[in-house]
């Protein structure tokens, strides 16, 4: 069922967005002269839960939609990095949060179509303040608490716009029995 390159051509190569152009065959012999993958690295998001129950969403602006969303803390992995050493490195970067208990919750492919990466889902409880945020440069986040009702409120609103965070918290929230 695989189809079988026939020749690649990368169009663009950067460590975030690297695309290539496909010429494939499929099982039953026909040639697709064009089929265009992004190649990004995988990443991980979690719902984080802290010591006395709140959740910590982050609100970031979104450049390629011209939007400020609410989102949950997450991100790439980096290189040589498990997806468990990876979500607990942007919790802390994020939110200055560390966490008891790391639970994976599943996995997605956000766009196969186009995507070539996975995300890791986890739910992170236990959350103790240990240190400032320490964001990239080009990240800027606010941390909101809320409580896991409105988690959930926002999740049945449709207001967490972010497939992949809205995936996780779907997950979670179905790991702690609140769906």
């Amino acid at each position: 069922m695989k189809w079988k390159i026939l020749s690649s051509e990368y169009i663009s190569s950067h460590k975030y967005f690297t695309a290539r152009k496909d010429k494939c065959e499929t099982p039953d012999g026909k040639i697709i002269d064009e089929y265009f993958v992004v190649e990004l690295p995988e990443t991980v998001c979690a719902v984080a839960i802290t010591e006395q129950g709140e959740v910590l969403m982050v609100k970031q602006y979104r450049h390629p939609i011209e939007e400020t969303l609410i989102e949950i803390p997450g991100g790439f992995i980096d290189e040589n990095e498990s997806p468990e050493e990876a979500i607990k490195r942007e919790l802390k970067e994020e939110t200055g949060y560390e966490f008891s208990s790391i639970i994976y919750v599943g996995k997605i492919a956000a766009n196969p179509g186009v995507l070539n990466n996975f995300t890791q889902l986890f739910l992170a409880q236990g959350g103790v303040k240990t240190s400032v945020q320490k964001l990239d440069k080009n990240e800027e986040l606010t941390i909101e608490k809320i409580s896991l009702a409105e988690l959930k409120q926002l999740f049945l609103e449709n207001k967490i716009l972010q497939a992949t965070h809205n995936s996780c918290v779907f997950y979670a929230l179905r790991k702690l029995g609140e769906l």
